[in-house]
């Protein structure tokens, strides 16, 4: 499975169709409409990922 954000292979799962890119730090999953994808923040919690944030790369 391909990050959806950087494109790297470095992709773990974590949950049922949940996964983690150790390449950019997103966790993301899979669903009917698409994939939603997340920023895990400093606390361990899940915020909307923003494509705006170059601290990502």
């Amino acid at each position: 499975m391909n990050c959806p954000v950087c494109g790297g292979k470095a992709t773990g799962k974590v949950g049922i169709d949940q996964y983690y890119c150790w390449d950019c730090c997103v966790e993301f999953r899979m669903n009917r409409e698409g994939v939603d994808i997340f920023e895990v923040v400093e606390d361990g919690s899940l915020v909307a990922f923003d494509p705006h944030n170059t601290g990502l790369y």
